[in-house]
């Protein structure tokens, strides 16, 4: 099993959800730094730069996956793009709880800085990619 924090449309409630198989763990969870989350570009996608120290805390979903779930995420995320998303390690806390609980390692999908070069910010950096964020941002995809 895999854990992977989901910040964008993986999440509950949001449009990818259906590719999300996983077991949820616990309420909501929190990056442990701070990383710029974007909405951008004419798809409006939910885009996490991996730039510790940036941005504010962003707070998203846990989930337990098994492999062929993960698969089927990095098949969305288009991980073989350069220009889409890259799956790294990050490490999130329990949200709301003490700044000094534990942290866990776990996946995440970071938007590429190529993807991210060159397109229009539409909003963030942002703490979440709530429901009524992406309402704000509706997702236009080919």
């Amino acid at each position: 099993m895999h854990r992977i924090f989901v910040f964008g449309t993986l999440q509950a409630g949001h449009r990818n959800f259906h590719v999300n198989r996983g077991t949820r763990v616990g309420d909501h969870w929190i990056t442990a730094q701070p990383h710029p989350l974007y909405v951008i570009g004419r798809y409006r996608l939910p885009w996490l730069l991996n730039r510790p120290g940036q941005g504010v805390q962003v707070i998203g979903q846990l989930y337990e996956v098994d492999d062929a779930t993960l698969a089927d995420m990095d098949r969305l995320e288009r991980l073989d793009d350069p220009l889409w998303y890259e799956r790294r390690q990050i490490q999130v806390r329990p949200h709301p709880g003490p700044d000094d609980a534990p942290a866990e390692t776990v996946w995440v999908y970071f938007g590429s800085e190529a993807g991210f070069a060159d397109q229009p910010v539409h909003a963030g950096p942002i703490d979440q990619y709530s429901l009524s964020v992406a309402a704000q941002h509706p997702l236009r995809m080919p």
